[in-house]
């Protein structure tokens, strides 16, 4: 079914299609009208699923600890400050080991208040155990919120997914998409049950108490599990390419094969940089893109086979960690380490700051001329 759909529609058509079967939210701009779009199918009778509007985010994430842990296929979306109150539940989730799929619409933190998008609110989770998908259109939103629950739910991983989108950019831009058919999505997608699971019948208590080495014996599986997810985030990947032609992998990789210098980053804002790197190609400089899709857990070999021979590189921060710099940029540089690219840092688009091809532009071809490391602003 082809329709135009901006990506608060695309996040609850895939959680339609997955046929969740739990929703507990809390609405938040930018992210709203997904919540308001599966509360009118629930109004309609075209929602099966609970739908539960519960007092604040860290209520509607509990609550999703709750469903997820009884087997529920359950789903959830927030932004900004939201998803800052539902971190306290974000390690708990995952360290129970519940699949589910929460959708982040980014939305820059507070203070100064912002409406529009950068990533640290969800770059603010990378470290509480959830797979992370960064998406450049809605296209990808609505086909990767379907695939997270494969990922998800597979026996080996058990991890939750965070599928992330560009607050106004994705949210509120209509473009057109392909809504997959219902019988597609139920071929793609079975619904295995939980091996350990709350069950009224057989009670029993998950998420108990552990003590030294068994902290770590927790902990370890968990990375473990993460660290597994690699190879079924592919088959994943390749398995909804053979049913649907739409590819992803954990790279999106733009005219690198011959580049001398390559911008790094995630996000909306890849396809004005492809835009740029369009418009110096025809000029005759080398140039490229690599997007990263997959940002947890990070495709550190694929990152480095694919940079090493790179002479220049430009990591793009829509972010800032205060007093260290772009959240990117360290991990690039850790993948590349004993490899001899220049490598710098640029800021931009905090609060959701217009960035033009042209920017793009001056960015590619300062990090041709760079001779060492440097980190810099683009204001």
């Amino acid at each position: 079914m082809i329709d135009i759909l901006d990506g608060n529609a695309c996040a609850a058509w895939g959680a339609r299609r997955a046929k969740v079967q739990c929703v507990p939210v809390f609405p938040i701009t930018p992210t709203t009208e997904i919540i308001e779009t599966i509360a009118a199918w629930k109004a309609d009778g075209k929602f099966p699923g609970e739908f539960v509007v519960l007092e604040s985010e860290h209520s509607a994430a509990s609550a999703c600890l709750g469903a997820s842990m009884t087997g529920a296929r359950t789903f959830s979306a927030t932004s900004s400050q939201g998803l800052l109150l539902m971190h306290e539940m974000l390690p708990i989730i995952s360290g129970c080991r519940t699949p589910m799929v929460l959708t982040t619409v980014s939305r820059c933190l507070s203070a100064p208040i912002g409406l529009w998008p950068d990533h640290n609110d969800t770059l603010a989770m990378r470290d509480a155990g959830w797979i992370m998908l960064i998406c450049e259109t809605n296209q990808e939103v609505l086909d990767s919120v379907i695939m997270a629950y494969r990922i998800s739910e597979n026996p080996k991983i058990l991890l939750p997914v965070i599928v992330n989108m560009d607050g106004f950019v994705h949210s509120y831009t209509r473009t057109e998409v392909d809504v997959p058919e219902q019988k597609l999505v139920d071929k793609f997608l079975s619904h295995p049950e939980l091996e350990v699971r709350l069950d009224v019948k057989k009670p029993m208590t998950l998420g108990i108490p552990a003590m030294g080495l068994d902290y770590m014996r927790y902990r370890q599986q968990l990375h473990k599990a993460m660290l597994d997810s690699f190879d079924v985030v592919d088959n994943v990947q390749k398995a909804w390419a053979k049913v649907t032609g739409r590819k992803y992998e954990f790279l999106d990789e733009y005219k690198t094969k011959d580049a001398k210098a390559v911008i790094v980053m995630i996000g909306a804002n890849s396809t004005i940089a492809r835009s740029a790197v369009d418009k110096m190609r025809k000029k005759g400089k080398k140039v490229g893109l690599l997007r990263i899709r997959l940002f947890r857990p990070f495709p550190e070999k694929q990152l480095r086979k694919a940079l090493e021979k790179i002479d220049n590189i430009a990591v793009i921060d829509q972010n800032i960690c205060p007093g260290m710099g772009g959240i990117l940029y360290p991990e690039v540089k850790m993948a590349l380490s004993g490899c001899k690219n220049v490598v710098c840092n640029y800021i931009q688009g905090l609060g959701g700051n217009f960035v033009s091809e042209d920017d793009y532009v001056d960015i590619l071809n300062d990090v041709l001329k760079a001779k060492a490391d440097d980190r810099k602003w683009q204001m």
